[in-house]
């Protein structure tokens, strides 16, 4: 599996840890930054340290020159009490022995505190040498942990302001990427919508529907499965006149056509007293490549009856009130009949037929164009798509954990498993 943080150099062809590099800019930045400061720091512990050695010597100088002047002092003291004590041992020799002893061991006493004083003195020193040194160990830990903390929140402030700029980073690559989702989305709804139209239902709900939707105003039978009959009879209604007349319709989806099927109908027409008959196959009878009438039947495929239908409920609502206008003047059902079976009729129907084959041929000339467009920019939308999946696994891959997850761009589970691990 492919690191992520690996790239190779254009030149040379290395591979180079991204990573890497980055920690150790940011480290030499850092490294940089506060070695002035800590150059600072050694500079006031340079500066306390050639304090404390200016006061030591100062001390040792007062310490030297209090010892000359004390031992000068004891010197001429004890001279002089050695010449007091031989003038007294002169005179007091033999009565004054016992006296004398005790003196001098009183005066021995008191040189002897003197002296205790004095290694007194020598052990404040010591006691002073060793606060040096501890004074010394604290400022430089001091110095270190001030040092340290400055580190570590500078460090915070660079991740927090990396982490900002990822956030908006992400959030902006989200927003395009729910962009593109959705527009994806409408795409496969368009091409979608657009199949089902060609592929169609079953061919009787299609008819039923087609009627349905396209002549809110007439009735539409549905011959039950298993009845005698075809599939559905429309009768013709508008909104001055109802009853204006029957259409029958017969639905065959085989791969051969039967001519028994015309006569069979022909007798469900009879038996209904319905004006006209319409059959509806995916395979056209002997010698007809298109919509046509045979036998004083109507045979057309399903695209062509979509035509077809109109152009008979339009001729039904004129003849029934061509015939309500002239009840006097004959037989209404054959004078509809005669009309509806004419060659004339026929030929005002196919001239129909023929523009709405051509404009449904045009229709589908622009369906494979916009299936094709449609193809392009889905193809587009994958490629940025893929490319926005990579540079977000380049980007996690360096950035880690300091970046917000999308979840449209994770594994399920690996966005919440994550969350929990950080918990």
């Amino acid at each position: 599996m492919q690191n992520n943080n690996q790239i190779k150099c254009p030149n040379c062809g290395t591979s180079i840890d991204v990573q890497d590099i980055l920690s150790h800019q940011l480290e030499d930045e850092i490294k940089q930054k506060y070695q002035a400061q800590l150059a600072q720091e050694k500079q006031r512990y340079q500066s306390e340290v050639e304090t404390l050695n200016k006061a030591k010597e100062e001390f040792e100088l007062k310490k030297k020159e209090a010892n000359e002047l004390f031992k000068e002092r004891l010197d001429k003291q004890l001279r002089e009490e050695r010449k007091a004590m031989e003038e007294k041992l002169k005179h007091q020799l033999k009565a004054e022995q016992l006296d004398q002893f005790e003196t001098l061991q009183k005066e021995l006493n008191e040189k002897s505190e003197q002296i205790k004083e004095l290694n007194r003195t020598k052990a404040e020193i010591e006691k002073l040498k060793r606060e040096k040194s501890e004074l010394k160990e604290i400022a430089e830990a001091e110095a270190q942990k001030n040092l340290n903390e400055t580190l570590l929140t500078e460090r915070e402030k660079i991740k927090r302001a990396e982490e900002e700029r990822n956030e908006l980073r992400f959030k902006e690559l989200q927003k395009q990427l729910e962009d593109q989702k959705r527009l994806t989305e409408e795409m496969k709804r368009k091409q979608e919508q657009g199949s089902m139209q060609l592929q169609g239902e079953v061919q009787e709900l299609a008819i039923e529907e087609w009627l349905m939707g396209q002549f809110p105003l007439d009735s539409i039978e549905e011959i039950k499965k298993g009845a005698r009959g075809g599939d559905c009879i429309q009768v013709v209604n508008t909104r001055a006149r109802q009853n204006c007349g029957t259409i029958y319709y017969e639905s065959k989806r085989t791969k051969d056509f039967q001519p028994s099927w015309i006569e069979k109908f022909k007798a469900d027409i009879r038996e209904r007293g319905a004006n006209v008959g319409v059959l509806v196959t995916e395979v056209m009878p002997a010698g007809m490549d298109r919509v046509g009438l045979r036998d004083g039947i109507w045979i057309c495929n399903y695209d062509e009856f979509k035509g077809l239908c109109a152009v008979l409920r339009e001729s039904i609502v004129q003849l029934s009130m061509a015939v309500s206008s002239q009840e006097n003047k004959g037989d209404k059902m054959h004078m509809l009949y005669d009309f509806l079976t004419s060659n004339t009729f026929r030929m005002q129907v196919e001239a129909i037929v023929e523009g709405f084959t051509s404009m449904k041929n045009g229709l589908d000339s622009e369906k494979r164009a916009m299936q094709r467009i449609w193809k392009e920019r889905e193809k587009q939308i994958d490629k940025v798509v893929t490319n926005t999946i990579d540079m977000y696994g380049s980007i996690k891959g360096i950035a880690g954990n300091a970046i917000q997850s999308v979840k449209a761009l994770e594994l399920p589970g690996e966005g919440e498993d994550q969350e929990q691990l950080e918990l």
